[in-house]
């Protein structure tokens, strides 16, 4: 944690204590305090400044953890820097001194990427908690790649990124978390899901039904539109049903879970099982490869739009 946070710490709780050397002899016992207990605190190595990594890395560095965090592309890093955080050149790099290190990716090809590239470097005692959402099979994946000294709990999060920022994230673990309880607290409610892989399942679960519910949202705005009914009307109605909270998840604004992501984890929970409703819902998501950026919200429009249009978009599920 570098001087410049802790002053500012220290003004924000201290301000106006004693003047001239009184005020400078207590803020020396404050900073011998804060170094003491900060020496204490876990290193933490984050790997991933994405949509939610870098909101959920910010709330460690407010907590007061020494942090060091990396990103696939640097330019992300610099902010945290300017907050106190050390960057890293590479993963391995910034996870050579770490007592927890988190990975939030993009996809199970960048876990299984950075994975491999890391568990050489990793110290004995080290616990990795992966957030990422891929899915119990690759996790397993993930804990073949580890050694033996390395513990593992998965730890993916429901929420969106303004959630992240204000810490109330649904965090979703799976494996001993009496290490790492009070590091996942930073980030909202903790649900203890019970073996590792847990965590990874539960989320695969969530996230569907919600990607599911906003596409049945938009086919049943389709269906007003083809029935005559005023769209105020359809959309009051549906927020205030039973679907209320798909609804509003549908309709938000300002929510950034792009629509290419919320293909990949359908396809998480195609390949579990046998879901003939939810392949239809990956057939929409992918219908529209330009909007792959969108978030999920916009698949209402893109379904109204293609209805209207007449179905003839080919890539639709209706061919």
């Amino acid at each position: 944690m570098k001087a410049a946070p802790i002053r500012a710490r220290w003004d924000a709780v201290y301000s106006g204590t004693g003047t001239g050397g009184s005020r400078q002899a207590t803020y020396d016992s404050f900073l011998n305090d804060w170094n003491t207990w900060v020496e204490r605190m876990e290193r933490i190595a984050f790997l991933g400044l994405g949509i939610m990594g870098n909101p959920m890395a910010k709330r460690l560095l407010a907590a007061g953890y020494p942090l060091t965090v990396w990103n696939r592309t640097a330019s992300r890093a610099q902010p945290l820097q300017a907050e106190g955080a050390d960057v890293a050149a590479s993963p391995a790099e910034a996870v050579r001194e770490a007592d927890v290190v988190i990975t939030m990716l993009v996809d199970p090809t960048a876990v299984r990427e950075v994975i491999d590239g890391i568990a050489r470097h990793l110290r004995p005692g080290t616990t990795l908690i992966e957030a990422s959402t891929i899915g119990p099979q690759v996790l397993e994946e993930v804990a073949a790649l580890l050694p033996g000294s390395v513990a593992l709990v998965d730890a993916p999060v429901m929420g969106s990124a303004d959630r992240a920022a204000s810490g109330q994230l649904v965090v979703l673990a799976g494996g001993n978390l009496t290490k790492v309880r009070p590091i996942l607290k930073v980030f909202g409610t903790v649900t203890e899901c019970g073996a590792v892989g847990h965590g990874a399942a539960l989320k695969v679960v969530l996230i569907n039904a919600v990607i599911a519910g906003v596409t049945v949202v938009g086919e049943a705005m389709a269906l007003g539109d083809a029935l005559g009914l005023p769209e105020e009307l359809v959309t009051g109605a549906l927020a205030n049903g039973p679907l209320a909270g798909i609804a509003s998840r549908a309709f938000a604004r300002g929510a950034n879970y792009p629509l290419r992501l919320a293909a990949k984890d359908v396809a998480l929970a195609t390949a579990s099982a046998d879901l003939p409703l939810l392949r239809i819902v990956h057939d929409w998501l992918i219908a529209f490869p330009n909007a792959g950026s969108e978030d999920l919200g916009q698949i209402v429009r893109h379904i109204r739009a293609q209805r209207q249009d007449g179905g003839g978009n080919s890539s639709s599920p209706s061919g």
